[in-house]
């Protein structure tokens, strides 16, 4: 299998659209995503982007993505979140999935940050023995917390 690595661009936002549905369904939550292809374009590729992608490509179409940016930790300084990657189910075990992580890994270490951060489903062995075999470190005491959009209007509002 021959695939390139490389950074997303604009046009890539459909393709990229895609693999973000296909994530949300293995995650069982495929109701749960509301960004679309217009928000990735005008998101990411604006004058001030809010973050980056890496695509992988095989015979010009896209199997995979990374999307992160850049977060500040008041401990650390400069983070990187990488929010998703994602290989689409017919291309994984080809090494895509590496090759979209080293790539942001090299990106955050280019850049100095001071840590890489993502999360994982903890019903994610695969994921999470991988992630373990490269010396990431998964915490057992740290909680994930989310406030949905209509919970901040109410509290805002109450």
């Amino acid at each position: 299998m021959s695939f390139i690595i490389r950074e997303g661009q604009k046009e890539d936002m459909q393709n990229v659209m895609h693999l973000i549905k296909e994530l949300a369904l293995f995650e069982k939550l495929p109701n749960e995503v509301e960004v679309t292809e217009v928000d990735l374009i005008k998101d990411g590729f604006s004058e001030h982007p809010k973050f980056k992608t890496f695509v992988a490509e095989e015979n010009n179409k896209i199997v995979g993505t990374a999307l992160f940016y850049e977060r500040y930790s008041t401990w650390k300084g400069r983070v990187v979140h990488l929010e998703d990657l994602i290989v689409t189910k017919h291309k994984r075990g080809f090494g895509i999935g590496i090759a979209l992580y080293k790539s942001v890994l090299k990106y955050a270490y280019d850049l100095g940050a001071k840590r890489v951060v993502w999360d994982v489903l903890s019903w994610n062995k695969n994921a999470i023995d991988f992630y373990k075999s490269t010396g990431a470190t998964v915490l057992e005491d740290w909680q994930v917390v989310h406030m949905k959009e209509h919970d901040l209007k109410n509290f805002i509002e109450s």
